[in-house]
């Protein structure tokens, strides 16, 4: 199911439903991060993308379930240098894409496969988006965070950094994502939840709590000069839709603009939400719940799945078929932990 770009009736059952202003555009703030603009020419995507190798398709430095054939989700686009020295490292300059504020940053390459990495916030539509630079081999001097940083202005400079991945001179790029934040309370969530020895050196600001947005797809829509991120991110495709018991959690607050109305839950009480998710896990229409309306005590109830989807961008794994069921996976029922701790 999707959300309407058009100006129909969002459809989504109980709920006071909400049309989307169609013609409320607004120029899209986001720019490309580098100099390279080879995304807008026809043809253009192996001189903008790095695919993961040589005889890889340009798709692999794209977002999606891309890598490992498909199996292993990439939550950003890898956008390939322009310039180098004289002993072949990249030098292009990785500036801000929107108006922002530096949230975070990290000089130590070894404690992450990002390498050294900047986290932006920046608010469009009544929307927090996350924009993340990764692979950096050097940070604009003088940034600190909470820095104000204006679209367009240089932050770091494009590198090859990483913990783990060995990124070759000829393949060197930027990582660009976009992302939301899943939860305020990540460090301590995580600490509860993590396995022994698994660490996080990043706070709030490790990966696994920044749910990707498909940034090639809001990239080309500077293209059309009209774009509304909240209707972008309302319109993404369900792949599930999940009933949890939790009515207090940071995500709400945050993305206010993707709560839907039900009169019933407004003159009863809420005592759950309706989610859907894209395949990406990511929350993008939150329907309050009364208790009349929900027939199960579980702490999270799976309703629907959107089989087409899985079929085509499975790598997540967040739901699974057993024999004509379909169940939240472990990895599902992380994800929403999370979400709602």
């Amino acid at each position: 199911m999707k959300f309407c770009l058009d100006g129909r009736i969002i459809i989504f059952p109980g709920a006071l439903l909400l049309t989307c202003c169609a013609n409320v555009f607004a120029q899209s703030p986001f720019q490309f991060p580098t100099a390279n603009h080879a995304l807008y020419q026809p043809g253009g995507e192996l001189k903008f993308f790095a695919p993961t190798a040589p005889d890889k398709p340009w798709t692999s430095g794209s977002f999606g379930c891309v890598r490992d054939n498909g199996t292993r989700m990439h939550e950003g686009l890898d956008i390939r240098h322009l310039q180098t020295d004289r002993r072949g490292e990249p030098t292009d300059p990785v500036m801000a894409t929107a108006d922002g504020t530096v949230m975070y940053f990290s000089r130590k390459p070894g404690l992450s496969n990002y390498g050294n990495y900047i986290v932006v916030r920046h608010v469009v539509d009544g929307l927090e988006i996350y924009s993340l630079y990764a692979h950096l081999s050097e940070i604009q001097p003088g940034l600190n965070i909470g820095d104000a940083v204006k679209a367009g202005q240089v932050i770091a400079t494009m590198g090859r950094t990483s913990s783990a991945e060995v990124i070759t001179k000829d393949r060197a790029h930027v990582h660009f994502e976009l992302n939301v934040l899943i939860n305020d309370n990540f460090a301590t969530w995580f600490k509860q939840n993590s396995t022994p020895g698994e660490r996080n050196d990043h706070g709030e600001w490790n990966g696994q709590n920044l749910n990707g947005l498909d940034d090639r797809e809001i990239l080309l829509a500077e293209q059309n000069g009209k774009f509304s991120l909240l209707d972008f991110v309302r319109g993404q495709t369900e792949l599930c839709r999940v009933l949890v018991r939790a009515t207090n959690f940071p995500y709400l607050k945050r993305y206010a603009a993707l709560v839907l109305k039900n009169p019933v839950a407004e003159k009863e009480g809420i005592a759950g939400y309706e989610i859907a998710f894209n395949y990406n896990c990511v929350a993008f229409a939150l329907l309050p719940r009364a208790a009349s309306e929900i027939k199960s005590s579980a702490k999270f109830q799976l309703l629907s799945v959107n089989e087409a989807v899985q079929r085509a961008d499975p790598c997540r794994k967040l739901v699974v078929k057993r024999g004509s069921r379909w169940q939240l996976t472990d990895k599902g029922v992380r994800e929403l932990e999370l979400l709602t701790y």
